[in-house]
């Protein structure tokens, strides 16, 4: 909670500047600020004991409080991808129920906005309780600018706009409510707002991604417009209000998409387990050049719980170090790189353990074809281990064994010819963000058709379990 009030005191600062240089240009009177007060409420995907890798904690592997506390003076730092203990989202978020990610509940979706518009709004200072959701900000500025809501842009026509404008409420407090019924759903957990009441089902917890229980056992809970922290569940009381705004949860659900209900969670960041189209429409292999940095996982083929090749076409001088791919961060991920002039590869396992696959002789100069397999184990589990192999120019340099893998989310993005985010290899490369000091022609990534297939149930236990040193 430290690191997180210094982050809100250096946003603090940020947005200061810029309030500043607008008061220099003589233009604050006429800007208006929208300031959400949070990314929906406090978060609880740190877990009952916070975490160091939040990485680890989305992909279903939990740290412990020992490890904490041997981290405590890293928290806040680089080395760090730290979150406050779900105890501290509930203190956040109180007086409301739940987090974020419990969609039904006031404390994982409801903040606070300032506002600060002082040719627009006349009364400075003053609180408005209308009921906005956060879909209503598109249209508030462009009515705002005076603008029309676009039909089409560039040619592509624009699905509709839900949201109302609360530009009169920015000019006064009398102005009425015009928000009437707004849906919410994340992962199951639901809740419908209508005319100041609330219907709402709490179904998982997000710390805990080993319990989903089925949908049907879920238990609404009623709240009336006068009860805005939903204190006093009216829900045996009023069975015909609660089976109205059900209804209408259903009604509104459909015409948004939600339904069929999908309660997975870590499974839903890899589109061949979620079972969704993913950006390379079904593609095996992509071939990238140098000078492709910060590619998204979704722009190349995803490798996770697949066997998968990594072949390059490079020429080494005299020696050569640096990266020759790479992909997430300190936190989670992968390099192929080279070594004092070896090939070698390492897997980053959640920045807790790590693998190297090292070439047991150096390249020589010249142009070379280098390559990286990984032949994952049989199984339908996530996360399995395989054999490593390295190989140039056809004969094999280097074979090892990797014990596990991320299963479903990486973090960070995907380089060639250098590692530009925090760095895959935790002791670091020679040279500034691992730039390869030979040449790239190509680099290609591919998976194995059909490998590490997963009859994907409605939902997937996970059992990982990692020993954080």
């Amino acid at each position: 909670m430290e690191a997180f009030a210094g982050f809100a005191e250096h946003t603090d600062h940020e947005v200061g500047r810029y309030v500043h240089a607008l008061e220099e240009l003589d233009a604050l009177d006429d800007t208006v600020f929208l300031y959400i007060l949070g990314d929906n409420g406090a978060s609880g995907e740190g877990g009952v004991h916070g975490c160091f890798n939040e990485i680890a904690g989305l992909n279903g592997v939990h740290d412990s409080t020992e490890h904490i506390l041997s981290k405590l003076d890293e928290i806040g730092g680089p080395t760090a991808y730290n979150h406050y203990p779900a105890a501290w989202a509930h203190a956040m978020d109180a007086p409301y129920q739940w987090t974020k990610q419990v969609a039904s509940h006031w404390g994982g979706t409801r903040v606070g906005m300032v506002a600060h518009w002082p040719n627009g709004i006349g009364d400075a200072g003053q609180v408005r309780d209308q009921w906005q959701h956060v879909i209503d900000v598109f249209p508030t500025i462009l009515e705002l600018a005076g603008l029309p809501n676009p039909r089409t842009v560039n040619g592509v026509t624009q699905q509709r706009v839900d949201g109302t404008s609360f530009a009169d409420n920015l000019r006064g407090a009398d102005a009425p409510e015009r928000v009437v019924t707004q849906y919410f759903e994340m992962f199951g957990n639901r809740g419908i707002y209508h005319d100041g009441w609330s219907a709402c089902t709490k179904h998982v917890t997000p710390w805990d991604l080993t319990y989903i229980p089925p949908l049907t056992d879920d238990t609404w809970e009623l709240y009336a417009p006068d009860d805005w922290s939903q204190a006093h569940d009216l829900a045996a009381e009023m069975p015909e209000k609660l089976a109205e705004l059900q209804q209408l949860f259903l009604v509104e659900a459909e015409r948004n998409h939600v339904l069929p209900l999908d309660d997975r969670r870590s499974e839903r960041f890899n589109p061949a387990v979620a079972g969704r189209p993913d950006l390379l429409g079904g593609r095996t292999s992509v071939r990238l050049f140098p000078g492709m940095t910060r590619l998204a996982t979704s722009a190349v083929p995803n490798i996770k719980n697949k066997s998968h090749q990594i072949t390059a076409s490079i020429t080494v001088p005299d020696t050569a170090t640096g990266v020759i791919l790479a992909q997430g961060s300190r936190f989670s991920g992968w390099s192929l790189h080279v070594v004092d002039g070896r090939r070698a590869y390492t897997y980053n396992y959640l920045g807790a353990e790590i693998y190297d696959v090292v070439a047991t002789t150096a390249l020589t100069p010249g142009q070379h074809v280098v390559r990286f397999d990984f032949a994952i184990d049989d199984g339908p589990e996530f996360g399995k281990g395989g054999t490593a192999t390295l190989t140039v120019d056809d004969a094999t340099v280097g074979e090892a064994r990797i014990a596990k893998t991320v299963p479903f989310h990486y973090m960070g993005s995907t380089d060639v010819g250098c590692d530009i985010g925090s760095g895959v290899v935790l002791s670091g490369y020679a040279t500034p963000r691992g730039a390869f000091t030979g040449d790239i022609e190509w680099v290609e990534m591919a998976i194995d058709d059909g490998s590490g297939s997963h009859t994907t149930p409605a939902k997937v236990a996970l059992d990982i379990e990692v020993s954080m040193q």
